[in-house]
């Protein structure tokens, strides 16, 4: 058994990736005998967010309540509770002492002011620390922890780092050298909830044609107005010959943009935008779906697309985004460089009925051992052997 006290600037109740992903992996830690805590700067109370029991259920896809971990948080009375506190380290490491970890695991993003302060306090104490990144490194957020290690010296820190794929790790592996191990860890999934349950021909159909579904955040990292003009290119590219409309699952900022654009275009007769769905619901959407579109280019992971994988669903992405680590083009889908491509593959599939079956075949009948929760809580505890090594710490 080991005690790790989990560490991330946004949890529960606040419904993100980054947020739903840690409510997981403490759930499935917790359950395979380690002592689990979280801090976080996080309220227990969030504007558009679930509470309490109910937000661990909701991350969690079941109605079992909470999984029995302390979430300990570390709050300051901020405009827009903001998830972050001017003495992240008085307050951090005081919780260390108390809690005395055997590994400090911190979760952060692109920007993640008191996760990174959280780090530097457990440096300090010679913590095994195991930092895993959740999102992508553009030049600029390169250029800023260059210029951060510069001046704090952060890969000298006795840290392991982890992301989520590979080309979430390239970009970091370039800023940090030899100085830092970098290791990948997917994200973890229960394939057995996102498993077809009737045969594929046995689901009732929406509308006659070819269903093309997208499930994501409506944000503009996200790109939704390119996967409406991706879609818009698929269908002029089919010319009629094969009836094509699509579901688009998710909220977000972007919405009302989405729906001008569908409006100047005259798409709303055939491009739905369902709003935020469970995750109930959500199965239902992928059970009639025939093709899943990702179109963010900077996609560190992709869980949506997973999902869609696990389902059946062939899958159309970008061939440098984290996607690419468990969707191989012309195997359990299409990948591309461009929206131009994209939109290709997508015509590609609605128009080739039988390659559309041989991917969403291989998808049903195989899974991406590497996402399972039993490999990842493994990678998880190498990980976890590793940092103590590097603090100079013996096994628990």
């Amino acid at each position: 058994m080991v005690k790790v006290v989990h560490v991330s600037d946004c949890f529960l109740p606040r419904l993100g990736g980054i947020e739903i992903q840690l409510a997981e992996l403490t759930r499935m830690q917790h359950r395979a005998g380690h002592q689990v805590e979280v801090v976080t700067a996080t309220p227990d109370s969030t504007p558009d967010s679930a509470s309490g029991d109910a937000a661990w259920a909701a991350a969690a896809g079941d109605r079992s309540g909470g999984p029995g971990v302390p979430v300990h948080r570390v709050v300051a009375p901020l405009p827009w509770e903001l998830p972050v506190h001017p003495r992240t380290g008085r307050h951090v490491g005081g919780l260390y002492a108390e809690l005395r970890p055997d590994v400090v695991h911190v979760h952060v993003g692109a920007v993640s002011p008191f996760g990174w302060a959280a780090v530097r306090a457990a440096a300090r104490r010679r913590l095994p620390t195991v930092v895993t990144v959740h999102s992508m490194w553009d030049p600029a957020t390169c250029a800023m922890y260059r210029a951060l290690d510069a001046g704090a010296g952060w890969t000298g820190w006795p840290a392991v780092a982890s992301t989520v794929s590979e080309a979430a790790a390239a970009p970091i592996r370039r800023v940090v050298g030899d100085r830092v191990p970098v290791r990948v860890v997917a994200n973890g999934i229960d394939t057995a909830q996102w498993r077809p349950v009737e045969p594929a021909d046995e689901v009732e159909r929406r509308r006659p044609g070819v269903h093309v579904v997208a499930v994501g955040r409506l944000a503009p990292r996200k790109q939704p107005l390119t996967l409406l003009a991706i879609l818009r290119a698929a269908r002029s590219a089919l010319g009629g010959r094969v009836p094509l409309y699509a579901t688009v699952v998710g909220d977000g900022p972007a919405r009302p943009l989405m729906q001008r654009y569908l409006r100047r275009h005259a798409m709303t007769d055939w491009v739905e935008l369902t709003g935020r769905l469970d995750r109930d619901r959500v199965r239902a959407v992928l059970g009639s779906a025939d093709v899943f579109l990702a179109p963010a280019t900077r996609e560190s992971f992709g869980i949506a697309a997973l999902e869609a994988r696990l389902a059946g669903v062939p899958v159309v992405a970008y061939e440098r985004g984290g996607v690419a680590d468990f969707v191989v083009s012309e195997k359990e889908g299409l990948l591309g460089g461009s929206p131009a491509e994209l939109a290709a593959a997508v015509a590609r599939l609605a128009g080739d009925d039988a390659l559309r079956g041989t991917i969403a075949k291989y998808n049903r009948s195989t899974e991406p051992v590497r996402c399972t929760w039993p490999v990842v809580l493994a990678d998880f505890d190498e990980l976890y052997a590793l940092a103590r090594l590097r603090a100079g710490r013996s096994a628990p």
